[in-house]
């Protein structure tokens, strides 16, 4: 490759929220636009990590394809040739390579991964599956294939990228250089900035963040939602009983979520909010300009999200899967020969 590599994605299953909006589509067509002239830019949709956990097989397909419309209604550009839009289960080298490096794996790093034992806790053994346990490694083979130095994640996600490093090391120790390392987690928050942006919450649960999972979606605002019905959410978000709007996150969540929100919404910086709207003692005013808001933000994106060319959408992404299907060839490669499948 020409360029170094930064490499990100998001899950294919379920609808997505107006949190993995703000909070992850959005900084990934921004830093896809700015960066792409420096980097190469590999945007995937990791469509074989959305069933490690149960979900309904007969939507994966159309939720793949609606995943890919929703980064160009968000304004990823389909015509930059140094962004790559692609799915995950196309291009086969992800799976051979992570059959390779489950062999370089232990079993007690898998047991501590923070992610698993969270995941896991909602089901039973039965329901458990390996692919939940060792999607670790699968993350690790995404990331080594295309020699990515840089792979932003949030918190959650920092023990898998330390992991990747980890087997790439320990690979290239034993069986001699294969695998470019990627930067370590300390290195790309200083390359991308330590994320400290606004964080939506759970509208019934402030204390919780609004997860695109959450069984009731009574406090989750999905991009998909009819806009009116998403607006009656926000109106019967909860708050409190000390009648003044003020960011305080400790003593008052709902209401300072609803000020994050709607900073979001417009566009504007949460302190410019707080000035206008900290002090007033009717929530309910409050409610109904948030409320407004986020009826006119989903109204806009699905007219958006209908415009989308489904043809030009597959275009891209059987173009961006043809050319990175011999890049992945040639680090599976790599790999083959030096644990001795290939001369």
């Amino acid at each position: 490759m020409s360029k170094p590599v930064i490499l990100t994605g998001i899950r294919a299953n379920n609808d997505l929220t107006i949190g993995n909006y703000f909070g992850a589509i959005l900084p990934m067509i921004d830093m896809a636009k700015t960066r792409s002239d420096e980097f190469q830019i590999n945007l995937f949709i990791p469509d074989l990590h959305s069933f490690t956990t149960p979900i309904d097989h007969s939507q994966l397909y159309d939720q793949i394809l609606h995943n890919a419309r929703l980064f160009v209604a968000a304004g990823l550009p389909l015509d930059n040739p140094d962004i790559y839009l692609y799915r995950q289960s196309y291009i086969s080298a992800h799976s051979e390579l992570t059959w390779i490096l489950d062999c370089f794996t232990g079993m007690g790093e898998m047991t501590r991964m923070t992610q698993f034992k969270d995941k896991s806790g909602s089901l039973n053994d039965d329901r458990t599956s390996v692919g939940l346990f060792n999607y670790p490694v699968l993350m690790a083979a995404d990331i080594l294939l295309y020699d990515a130095q840089y792979i932003p994640v949030g918190e959650d996600q920092t023990q898998h990228l330390e992991f990747a490093r980890d087997i790439a090391e320990r690979f290239n120790n034993k069986l001699g250089h294969t695998f470019m390392v990627p930067e370590p987690v300390k290195a790309q928050h200083a390359f991308f900035g330590k994320d400290q942006g606004l964080r939506i919450k759970d509208l019934v649960d402030p204390t919780k963040k609004m997860s695109k999972s959450d069984d009731s979606a009574r406090g989750v605002i999905f991009l998909g939602d009819e806009p009116s019905a998403a607006a009656k959410k926000v109106m019967g978000a909860t708050t409190d009983d000390l009648a003044s709007i003020k960011f305080d996150p400790q003593n008052q969540p709902g209401i300072s979520n609803l000020l994050q929100i709607l900073a979001l919404l417009q566009g504007v910086t949460l302190q410019q909010v707080r000035d206008t709207y900290e002090g007033q003692s009717s929530y309910g005013d409050f409610k109904k300009v948030v409320a407004d808001a986020v009826e006119s933000f989903l109204t806009d994106f699905q007219q958006r999200l209908a415009a989308v060319d489904d043809t030009a959408v597959i275009a891209k992404l059987e173009q961006s899967e043809s050319a990175l299907q011999p890049i992945a060839g040639d680090t599976l490669l790599r790999a083959q020969k030096a644990v001795g499948l290939r001369r």
